[in-house]
């Protein structure tokens, strides 16, 4: 087994742990960071299959929260907080370039909507993408393919990228109802 399928089924592990309660969603996005940089992996400089965009997007996604996290910490001057929430950003964007990638190498093959959240910062922006084509399922090639933390073996990308929005909505995709997220319970939970 390669390094990109270990991640994602330790990835899946920490999901089904952080389900069951076994986890915090700190420590779920710890573990899943730490891990990631044991392996020693970096995201590939060219997506030109969807099993690169899926793992460009995991781990920027993972790189993003955790910088995140990490600048939240009370012991951080304001300089730090500040360089380690500029970290977290970078990673955000360099998330939605994978994501972009990954619906063009899809065709636009998803549904998306607006989910329903409780943060004030995310309300009206956040986009759940989801992606249930089993054969696009298949050419990632993992036993479980979900993005989020539902039993369903869909793939579950999020973004608040007003780029992707329009690309989405370019491509009669996004709907403007509001849905609750197949992650409800994770988006929500504050970390």
């Amino acid at each position: 087994m390669n390094k990109f399928d270990r991640f994602l089924r330790h990835r899946q592990s920490l999901l089904i742990q952080y389900k069951m309660g076994d986890l915090t969603k700190n420590e779920f996005i710890e573990d899943n960071y730490r891990y990631m940089e044991s392996l020693g992996i970096k995201p590939f400089t060219k997506i030109d299959n969807v099993k690169k965009a899926v793992y460009n997007y995991h781990y920027y996604n993972v790189s993003a929260k955790y910088w995140q996290w990490i600048a939240r910490d009370p012991k951080n001057t304001e300089k730090e907080r500040q360089a380690y929430l500029a970290e977290s950003m970078n990673y955000y964007n360099k998330k939605d370039n994978a994501t972009l990638a990954l619906l063009r190498l899809i065709d636009f093959k998803a549904e998306a909507y607006y989910v329903r959240v409780k943060s004030h910062k995310l309300k009206n922006k956040l986009i759940e993408i989801v992606i249930k084509d089993p054969d696009i399922l298949l050419e990632i090639d993992t036993f479980h393919t979900s993005g989020g933390l539902t039993d369903n073996d869909f793939l579950i990308l999020h973004t608040k990228s007003e780029v992707i929005a329009n690309a989405l909505k370019a491509n009669n995709i996004l709907k403007d109802d509001k849905r609750k997220s197949l992650t409800d319970s994770y988006i929500n939970q504050k970390y």
